[in-house]
Protein backbone atom coordinates (compact mmCIF):
# COMPACT_ATOMS: atom_id res chain seq x y z
CA UNK A 1 0.00 0.00 0.00
CA UNK A 2 1.45 3.15 -1.33
CA UNK A 3 0.66 6.56 0.79
CA UNK A 4 -0.49 9.60 -0.84
CA UNK A 5 1.26 12.73 0.27
CA UNK A 6 0.27 16.39 -0.43
CA UNK A 7 2.91 18.85 0.50
CA UNK A 8 2.12 21.74 2.30
CA UNK A 9 5.13 23.55 2.62
CA UNK A 10 3.55 26.91 4.21
CA UNK A 11 1.87 25.38 7.13
CA UNK A 12 5.47 25.66 8.74
CA UNK A 13 5.69 28.88 8.79
CA UNK A 14 2.18 29.49 10.31
CA UNK A 15 2.35 26.95 13.18
CA UNK A 16 5.27 28.01 13.81
CA UNK A 17 3.99 31.68 14.41
CA UNK A 18 0.88 30.89 15.89
CA UNK A 19 1.15 27.36 18.17
CA UNK A 20 2.78 26.75 21.31
CA UNK A 21 1.50 30.37 22.51
CA UNK A 22 -0.32 28.76 25.85
CA UNK A 23 -3.47 28.87 23.99
CA UNK A 24 -5.83 26.10 23.14
CA UNK A 25 -7.63 27.96 20.46
CA UNK A 26 -5.77 29.04 17.03
CA UNK A 27 -8.05 32.31 17.02
CA UNK A 28 -7.19 33.23 20.56
CA UNK A 29 -3.82 32.59 20.31
CA UNK A 30 -3.59 35.12 17.04
CA UNK A 31 -5.18 37.40 19.27
CA UNK A 32 -2.91 37.27 21.76
CA UNK A 33 -0.08 37.69 19.97
CA UNK A 34 2.18 41.27 19.93
CA UNK A 35 0.18 44.22 18.22
CA UNK A 36 3.39 43.99 15.41
CA UNK A 37 2.64 40.52 14.75
CA UNK A 38 -1.30 40.44 14.65
CA UNK A 39 -2.37 43.50 13.45
CA UNK A 40 -2.49 42.45 10.09
CA UNK A 41 0.15 39.79 8.71
CA UNK A 42 0.93 37.61 6.04
CA UNK A 43 2.75 35.07 8.58
CA UNK A 44 -0.41 34.79 10.28
CA UNK A 45 -2.91 35.27 7.58
CA UNK A 46 -4.78 37.73 9.43
CA UNK A 47 -6.43 40.21 7.08
CA UNK A 48 -8.14 42.45 9.40
CA UNK A 49 -8.54 43.27 13.02
CA UNK A 50 -11.13 45.26 14.55
CA UNK A 51 -11.59 45.93 18.45
CA UNK A 52 -13.96 43.08 18.42
CA UNK A 53 -13.46 41.17 15.52
CA UNK A 54 -10.60 38.90 13.68
CA UNK A 55 -10.77 37.93 10.24
CA UNK A 56 -7.94 35.47 8.92
CA UNK A 57 -7.73 33.21 5.80
CA UNK A 58 -8.70 29.25 7.04
CA UNK A 59 -5.54 27.79 7.64
CA UNK A 60 -7.54 24.37 6.03
CA UNK A 61 -9.65 26.01 3.38
CA UNK A 62 -11.99 24.13 1.22
CA UNK A 63 -10.68 26.73 -1.43
CA UNK A 64 -8.85 29.91 -2.42
CA UNK A 65 -10.05 32.60 -0.41
CA UNK A 66 -11.83 30.51 2.58
CA UNK A 67 -11.96 32.93 5.20
CA UNK A 68 -12.54 32.90 8.95
CA UNK A 69 -14.71 35.73 10.66
CA UNK A 70 -15.02 35.51 14.42
CA UNK A 71 -15.34 37.90 17.95
CA UNK A 72 -11.45 38.21 19.42
CA UNK A 73 -13.82 36.78 22.83
CA UNK A 74 -13.27 32.97 23.02
CA UNK A 75 -17.08 32.29 23.18
CA UNK A 76 -18.60 29.64 21.66
CA UNK A 77 -22.56 30.36 22.03
CA UNK A 78 -24.02 32.86 19.12
CA UNK A 79 -26.60 33.90 21.67
CA UNK A 80 -24.61 35.07 24.47
CA UNK A 81 -22.64 37.88 22.15
CA UNK A 82 -23.59 41.32 23.12
CA UNK A 83 -25.31 43.54 20.69
CA UNK A 84 -22.25 45.57 19.59
CA UNK A 85 -19.88 42.50 18.72
CA UNK A 86 -22.97 40.91 16.97
CA UNK A 87 -22.73 44.04 14.64
CA UNK A 88 -19.12 44.30 14.63
CA UNK A 89 -19.56 40.65 13.64
CA UNK A 90 -21.86 41.49 10.71
CA UNK A 91 -20.32 44.11 9.63
CA UNK A 92 -16.66 42.12 9.12
CA UNK A 93 -18.17 39.49 7.34
CA UNK A 94 -19.52 42.36 5.18
CA UNK A 95 -16.23 43.30 4.42
CA UNK A 96 -15.08 39.93 3.80
CA UNK A 97 -17.91 39.36 1.51
CA UNK A 98 -17.08 42.54 -0.37
CA UNK A 99 -13.07 41.32 -0.75
CA UNK A 100 -13.47 38.10 -1.95
CA UNK A 101 -16.04 38.95 -4.86
CA UNK A 102 -13.48 41.66 -5.63
CA UNK A 103 -10.63 39.39 -5.73
CA UNK A 104 -12.10 36.38 -7.11
CA UNK A 105 -15.04 37.40 -9.30
CA UNK A 106 -16.82 34.61 -7.90
CA UNK A 107 -20.54 33.27 -8.79
CA UNK A 108 -21.53 32.84 -4.77
CA UNK A 109 -20.32 32.95 -1.64
CA UNK A 110 -20.84 30.49 1.18
CA UNK A 111 -21.21 32.35 4.45
CA UNK A 112 -22.03 30.19 7.82
CA UNK A 113 -21.81 28.75 10.87
CA UNK A 114 -21.39 25.58 12.71
CA UNK A 115 -23.17 26.28 15.79
CA UNK A 116 -21.90 23.17 18.31
CA UNK A 117 -19.95 20.25 17.77
CA UNK A 118 -23.07 17.99 16.37
CA UNK A 119 -23.15 20.57 13.55
CA UNK A 120 -19.23 20.36 12.31
CA UNK A 121 -17.71 22.88 14.39
CA UNK A 122 -13.67 22.07 14.43
CA UNK A 123 -13.71 24.82 17.30
CA UNK A 124 -16.95 24.49 19.40
CA UNK A 125 -15.89 27.39 22.04
CA UNK A 126 -14.65 30.29 19.66
CA UNK A 127 -17.80 31.38 17.11
CA UNK A 128 -16.52 32.00 13.97
CA UNK A 129 -18.52 32.18 10.55
CA UNK A 130 -16.79 30.50 7.13
CA UNK A 131 -17.10 33.09 4.09
CA UNK A 132 -15.41 31.23 0.75
CA UNK A 133 -16.31 32.01 -2.88
CA UNK A 134 -18.23 29.99 -5.13
CA UNK A 135 -18.04 28.85 -8.73
CA UNK A 136 -21.25 26.68 -10.37
CA UNK A 137 -19.13 23.22 -11.03
CA UNK A 138 -16.54 24.15 -8.20
CA UNK A 139 -16.29 20.48 -6.97
CA UNK A 140 -14.53 17.76 -9.43
CA UNK A 141 -13.93 13.89 -8.96
CA UNK A 142 -11.17 15.10 -6.72
CA UNK A 143 -13.40 15.72 -4.26
CA UNK A 144 -16.08 13.26 -5.09
CA UNK A 145 -14.07 10.32 -5.40
CA UNK A 146 -10.98 10.88 -4.09
CA UNK A 147 -11.98 12.91 -0.91
CA UNK A 148 -9.65 15.09 -1.61
CA UNK A 149 -9.65 19.34 -2.23
CA UNK A 150 -7.66 20.67 -4.68
CA UNK A 151 -6.67 24.18 -3.51
CA UNK A 152 -4.93 25.91 -6.71
CA UNK A 153 -3.43 28.98 -4.80
CA UNK A 154 -0.88 29.79 -2.27
CA UNK A 155 -2.05 31.11 0.96
CA UNK A 156 0.20 33.35 1.03
CA UNK A 157 -0.71 34.70 -2.79
CA UNK A 158 -4.65 34.35 -1.40
CA UNK A 159 -3.75 36.43 1.50
CA UNK A 160 -2.06 39.32 -0.83
CA UNK A 161 -4.55 39.38 -2.79
CA UNK A 162 -7.19 39.71 -0.27
CA UNK A 163 -5.14 42.35 1.54
CA UNK A 164 -4.71 44.95 -1.07
CA UNK A 165 -8.25 45.05 -1.92
CA UNK A 166 -9.46 45.21 2.01
CA UNK A 167 -11.33 48.41 3.18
Amino acid sequence: MSLDRLWAGWRSKYVSTVAGKQHDCFLCAIAALPDDARLVSESTLVLERTASTLTVMNLFPYGSGHLLVAPLEHIGDLTKLTDEVAVELMRAQRRAVRAIQQVYGCEGINLGANLGQAAGAGVPNHLHFHALPRWVGDTNFMTTVAETRVVPEALEAGWQKLHASWR
